[in-house]
């Protein structure tokens, strides 16, 4: 039986960022308009937290039960470690994309937005589908398509938009770098993985671009972002303040170029998550300044 320190780290932590800064991203853009209301924000921060843990157990039972963690380095597997039976991670899953839909639904409720169940029940189905069911599209090289989707633009549209009650262009510009920085998360992991994903059927985008384009994929997505922030600066002169996170990220695409392979890799997973994180707060803070 998984100990509670098992369960946190089959929670996959370093991960967590990818939920905490396109709440914190669109909550800027809503203080930035003035509209900013902080109960929703904390409820929509909650929605994205539970969706996160959610999707890393739901991915750890898939994963596990199709035996393609058996043989992974990196963090912590529940089920293909064996110290989580796969019934009690499945469960962990569903309890947490439950409560995901609960606080959702208080956000629809007081906003009146009834489409955005629509939303909700896209984003779960998507966090489950990434590794579930008989076909899931986290083996054919559509992960990363998902996460600039769902952790990106509708994590920061949706927040700023249940605080503000409307759309404007901002949310939707500034959520491509979140979304950008979510999948280089997702390509470094896969980057890690790639030995084993190939041999165990799992054709993840790095699978299918091979080592080298993996690696400019990478670098891409972690670079990127900083040039959109700098397109901000004329609209919202403050937003330049994610331009300080810039050093960050000279350490994992220097280990990434360099050809870093297995547990090193670890490391660069976790420096991509503070990277992530320092970014998304300081763009925040630009955004509502």
């Amino acid at each position: 039986m998984a100990t509670a320190g098992q369960w946190v780290a089959g929670a996959r932590p370093r991960t967590l960022p990818a939920a905490v800064v396109p709440v914190a991203v669109g909550t800027g853009v809503a203080v930035s308009y003035g509209d900013g209301v902080w109960w929703r924000a904390i409820i929509a921060l909650a929605v994205a937290l539970l969706l996160q843990v959610g999707v890393n157990y739901a991915n750890d039972y898939s994963d596990g039960v199709r035996g393609t963690d058996e043989a992974r380095v990196g963090p912590l597997r529940l089920v293909g470690s064996r110290v989580a039976s796969p019934r009690a991670v499945l469960t962990a899953a569903l309890g947490c994309f439950l409560a995901a839909a609960v606080a959702g639904l208080v956000l629809v409720v007081v906003t009146k937005a009834w489409w955005l169940l629509a939303v909700g029940a896209l984003s779960i189905a998507a966090a489950w589908f990434y590794t579930g069911g008989s076909r899931p599209y986290g083996y054919r090289a559509l992960g990363e398509i998902s996460v600039f989707v769902f952790f990106g633009l509708v994590a920061v549209a949706g927040t700023a938009y249940v605080q503000m009650e409307r759309l404007p262009w901002l949310p939707v510009v500034a959520a491509i770098p979140v979304g950008l920085l979510a999948c280089a998360l997702l390509v470094v992991n896969n980057l890690r993985d790639i030995t084993t994903d190939g041999p165990a059927g799992k054709r993840t985008l790095a699978v299918v671009l091979g080592d080298t384009r993996t690696r400019a994929l990478y670098t891409a997505c972690l670079l990127l972002p900083f040039l959109v922030a700098l397109a901000l600066v004329p609209a919202r002169p403050f937003a330049a303040l994610a331009l300080l996170a810039l050093p960050l990220a000279f350490a994992p695409v220097k280990a990434v170029r360099g050809g870093a392979t297995g547990f090193p890799l670890v490391t660069t997973l976790r420096q991509t998550g503070r990277i992530q994180l320092v970014f998304g707060l300081l763009l925040a803070v630009g955004l509502a300044l």
